[in-house]
């Protein structure tokens, strides 16, 4: 369980100033922004400039590829100057940590999961367990089978996959992860978020958390 009963939020898939605007207002831990070429929430670097200058201190500023070459990745870090780096296709640990950002990796749960997959990446500070298959992108809206998890994982962890406001307070006091990330769960449509379900999301990820509180007094 959480040792300090807060689960991060990361609110993924931004591309609108109003949605970055509620989230600072949540107070979310971290937004994200894609850049990953098969996304329909991809944003060029002059919409995530523009964005990242709404984002106060304090909130991570989340700067997701898949398998993007280095020269563009490097490119994003210049200009964004995101706080952390998130990792969704094959990269491998020396491609990941070639750029000095810290990052996140995702790992792809929804497949044949092998057994060393949650510790090829040592260097990672948090883990992101979605639930593609290997080889596929994100944000299907699907979740994958929690009982999956191992009952220790190397590294921090966050949630992702299929979260939306009516299932994420089980999923917290299921999994009891380090964070969850979340972005279609939240959408009227793809990137665009609606504001009554990014506030229900926060609203009930808070309320496991006082639960957590509660049962560890």
């Amino acid at each position: 369980m959480n040792a300090s009963a807060h689960t991060r939020i990361k609110f993924c898939g931004m591309t609108r100033a109003q949605d970055v605007a509620l989230a600072c207002e949540l107070r979310v831990d971290a937004i994200g922004l894609v850049f990953a070429q098969r996304s329909s929430r991809r944003l060029d670097i002059e919409a995530a400039r523009a964005l990242r200058g709404q984002i106060p201190d304090g909130v991570d500023v989340v700067a997701l590829f898949m398998d993007n070459e280095g020269p563009q990745v490097q490119r994003v870090i210049d200009a964004v100057r995101p706080t952390l780096l998130q990792f969704h296709g094959n990269e491998d640990e020396a491609f990941c940590g070639a750029f000095g950002v810290p990052y996140l990796k995702a790992v792809a749960m929804g497949g044949d999961v092998v057994a060393d997959a949650l510790s090829r990446h040592p260097d990672a500070v948090a883990l992101l367990l979605d639930s593609h298959a290997s080889g596929g992108a994100g944000g299907t809206g699907h979740r994958f089978d929690w009982s999956r998890i191992p009952q220790a994982t190397p590294r921090p962890f966050l949630l992702a996959g299929g979260l939306h406001p009516d299932n994420v307070f089980d999923a917290v006091n299921t999994v009891h992860p380090w964070g969850v990330d979340v972005s279609s769960g939240i959408e009227s449509a793809p990137g665009e978020k609606d504001a009554a379900k990014m506030r229900r999301f926060v609203e009930e990820v808070r309320r496991a958390d006082a639960l957590a509180r509660s049962l560890a007094r």
